[in-house]
C-alpha cells in the first residue's frame, strides 16, 4: 500500500499554543481516516498542514507526485458570482482539459449518473445549475462545495465536518458514497455513526500529538476505555464516561456498529459494574411530580411556512411527563417549525395549543443571538442561576456544570465575545440547563460540539427527568437519549417510528428517496429481506462502480472523437472511420447507461 502524504516531526503553533508537536504520520492509498479531538485541539490545523493550506513551523510534509486531492473546509468559500453548475462541474472540466466549466453543457450533467447521483444524494439537485452561489444559505454553500469534490475522480479526499448541514438521509448517502469510492479519505467529524461506518482508522488529536487507532468510533472508544482503565485515579471522571459510552454501545443491537471487533471478554470486564444509562420508570415518576398531567398539547393543529406552504394539518399530539422524543425528517419538512409551535413561538394556522401550568420550557435554538457578549462565561451562567438541581439530591454549581460542558476553570473567565462558535453553543446549552426547565426543546444540539462534549451532554441528559424533544441528524444521540422517534415525511402528518432511524430510512427509501439510499436502507435492516441477497448486493455495487467508470471513459472518448471529426473534415476516408467509431462508442455508452439504470432501480 503506497503512501500518499507523509508528515515527519511536524510542529505547528498559533501564538504560544502548540497544536501539533513533533507529529509523524502518513496517509496510505485507499485508507479512510476519521479525525477526532476537542474543539480547538488542532484537528483543522492538522488537515491544513496535511494538504498544504498551512505550512508547518518545523518538520517535513511530503506528497506523492501528481496527487489528485480535493479539500472541503468549513469555510464554504465559493467564487463570487459563480453558479452552482460552474462550481460543481469545474473540477471535471479541469480533469478533462477544458478551459472552463462552461464548456460542459447541462445535457452532459443530465447524462452523467455520477454527477446526478451526487447532487441528489446531498440534497442540492433542486437548486438548479444556473442558481448563483451568492444567493445560497451557508448550509447550501457547504453542500455545493462538497458536491464539487465528490463528482471528481481523486486519490485523496479531505473533508472537515461534512455532515454538519446534512439530514439523516444525507449522512447515510454520504457514508455509502464514500465506501464505494477507491480514493483515500481523511475526515474530521463528530458524527459517531458516520465515523464508525466509514473509518478504517481513527486519529485522535490530543495535547499536540496524534494517537492512531485501528477501526472507527466503536474501536476507538474501546481503546480509550481500556487506556483509561489502566490510568491513574485522577483520570477517573474521563474513564467513567468512556466506560459508560462503551456500555451503551455493547448493550445496543449489533447492527449499531459496522465493525464489532471488540475483545468480548475485555469489554465485558470493563462494563460489568456500569449502571444502566437511566431508569426510565423513576425518571418518568419524578417528571410527573414536577410537571403534572398536562405538558404541551397540540389539538387539530395546522402549520404552514410564511409563503403558505402546508407543513402539518389536523395534528393532535400530547407530550407526556418524562417523554423523550427524537424528531427526524428531510430539510424543509417542518421540524423546526413544529418545535417552535411546541414552544409557543409559531402561530398555528388552525387548532390550538395547551400548556400545563407548571411547565417551564428550555428551548435551544440553532441561532446564537441570545448570549450576553459583555459578560464572562461564568458570569453569563450565574446570571441565570447559581446552582442546578438534577433530582435525587444531585446538585451542580454554575461552575461545575460549565466545566462538564467543556469550560475549564480558566476558560470560564473568558469574555463571551471571544468564544468560538462551538463554545458559544455550549454556553447557550449551559444557560438553558441552569434555568432548570422541565421541558427541553433542542434544535440540532450537536452542531459544533466535539465528541467529548457530546458524551458529557448525553450523560447529563441521561440523568435529566423532564420531557425532551430533540431534532438531530446524529443517530447516536437520538438512540441514546430518546425513547421514541417521530418523523415528518412531508405528507402533512407526524408518524411514529417504533423501529427508530432504521425504520425512517426504510420508509424513505421505499417512497423513492435519493439514489443509493434504497440500497443503503436495505443493508441497515436488522434482518435483511430474503429478496436482497447480501452477496448479490455487494456484486451489484461493484458492477455499478465499474459501469460508472466505463461511462466516464466512453464520454471522454466521445468528446475526443467529436474533436477529431472536425479536424478530419477534408479527409473522407478518415472521416468515415472516425464516424464509425463514434457510432460504436455512442451505442456502447447507451447500453452501459441502460444497465446502470436497471441496477440502480433494483438495488
Amino acid at each position: 500500500m503506497s503512501n500518499l502524504i507523509n508528515l515527519e516531526q511536524v510542529s505547528k503553533s498559533f501564538g504560544i499554543t502548540p497544536l501539533l508537536d513533533g507529529v509523524s504520520l502518513g496517509v496510505h492509498a485507499g485508507e479512510r481516516i476519521g479525525v477526532v479531538g476537542l474543539n480547538g485541539g488542532g484537528k483543522t490545523t492538522l488537515l491544513e498542514v496535511l494538504t498544504g493550506l498551512e505550512p508547518p513551523d518545523a518538520g517535513r510534509v511530503s506528497r506523492v507526485g501528481g496527487l489528485r486531492i480535493a479539500v472541503v473546509t468549513q469555510r464554504g468559500v465559493l467564487p463570487p458570482g459563480a453558479t452552482v453548475g460552474s462550481v460543481v462541474l469545474a473540477g471535471i472540466a479541469d480533469e478533462a482539459g477544458f478551459a472552463h466549466a462552461g464548456e460542459l453543457a447541462e445535457h452532459e450533467y443530465a447524462a452523467n449518473p455520477r454527477i446526478r447521483g451526487v447532487l441528489e444524494g446531498i440534497g442540492i439537485a433542486g437548486l438548479g445549475l444556473e442558481t448563483s452561489v451568492d444567493s445560497l444559505s451557508g448550509g447550501e454553500r457547504r453542500r455545493v462545495a462538497l458536491a464539487a469534490a465528490l463528482v471528481r475522480e481523486l486519490d485523496l479526499l479531505v473533508l472537515d465536518e461534512p455532515t454538519n448541514h446534512l439530514d439523516v438521509e444525507g449522512v447515510q448517502w454520504l457514508a455509502e458514497h464514500l465506501l464505494s469510492r477507491r480514493s483515500a479519505l481523511v475526515v474530521v467529524t463528530h458524527d459517531r455513526w458516520f465515523l464508525d461506518t466509514v473509518a478504517t482508522r481513527t486519529w485522535e488529536v490530543v495535547g499536540g500529538k496524534v494517537e492512531s487507532y485501528e477501526g472507527g468510533y466503536g474501536d476507538w472508544i474501546f481503546a480509550r476505555a481500556e487506556r483509561a482503565r489502566q490510568a491513574d485515579s485522577t483520570e477517573s471522571r474521563r474513564r467513567n464516561l468512556a466506560r459508560k459510552e462503551l456500555a451503551w454501545l455493547r448493550r445496543g443491537p449489533q447492527a449499531r456498529t459496522s465493525k464489532p471487533r471488540y475483545r468480548v471478554e475485555a469489554a465485558e470486564a470493563l462494563i460489568a459494574d456500569v449502571p444502566e444509562p437511566r431508569d426510565s420508570v423513576s425518571l418518568a415518576s419524578f417528571a410527573r411530580k414536577r410537571l403534572g398531567r398536562v405538558v404541551v398539547e397540540l389539538e387539530e393543529a395546522a402549520l404552514a411556512t410564511p409563503d403558505g406552504r402546508e407543513l402539518l394539518r389536523d395534528l393532535t399530539w400530547r407530550l407526556a411527563p418524562g417523554e423523550r422524543v427524537g424528531l427526524v425528517g428531510v430539510n424543509g419538512s417542518g421540524k423546526t417549525t413544529l418545535l417552535r409551535a411546541l414552544a409557543g413561538d409559531a402561530e398555528l394556522v388552525a387548532g390550538k395549543r395547551i400548556q400545563g401550568q407548571t411547565v417551564r420550557i428550555g428551548w435551544l435554538r440553532q441561532e446564537l443571538d441570545d448570549l450576553p457578549v459583555e459578560l464572562r462565561v461564568l458570569e453569563a451562567v450565574q446570571q441565570v442561576a447559581q446552582r442546578i438541581d438534577l433530582g435525587d439530591g444531585y446538585e451542580l454549581s454554575a461552575g461545575q456544570l460549565a466545566e462538564r460542558l467543556g469550560f475549564s476553570p480558566a476558560r470560564q473567565r473568558t469574555p463571551v465575545r471571544d468564544l468560538s462558535g462551538g463554545e458559544r453553543r455550549r454556553l447557550q446549552l449551559t444557560r438553558i440547563l441552569m434555568a432548570e426547565p422541565n421541558v427541553l426543546l433542542l434544535d440540532e444540539p450537536t452542531n459544533d460540539l466535539d465528541i467529548d462534549t457530546l458524551q458529557q451532554l448525553e450523560d447529563l441528559l441521561d440523568n435529566w427527568a423532564g420531557t425532551l424533544v430533540v431534532i438531530s441528524h446524529d443517530r447516536y444521540l437520538i438512540e441514546r437519549i430518546c425513547d421514541s422517534t417521530w418523523a415528518l415525511f412531508g405528507d402533512g402528518g407526524l408518524t411514529n417510528l417504533p423501529g427508530g432511524i432504521e425504520e425512517y430510512l426504510r420508509k424513505r427509501a421505499a417512497a423513492g428517496a435519493a439514489p443509493g439510499l434504497r440500497a443503503a436502507a436495505a443493508t441497515a435492516t436488522d434482518e435483511p429481506k430474503s429478496a436482497v441477497d447480501p452477496a448479490a448486493y455487494r456484486a451489484a455495487r461493484k458492477e455499478l462502480s465499474k459501469l460508472e467508470r466505463a461511462m466516464d471513459k466512453l464520454t471522454e472518448r466521445e468528446r475526443t472523437l467529436h474533436g477529431a471529426l472536425l479536424d478530419a473534415a477534408t479527409e473522407p476516408a478518415r472521416l468515415a472511420d472516425l464516424n464509425a467509431e463514434l457510432l460504436r462508442v455512442t451505442a456502447e455508452k447507451e447500453t452501459t447507461e441502460e444497465r446502470w439504470m436497471e441496477l440502480a432501480e433494483e438495488f
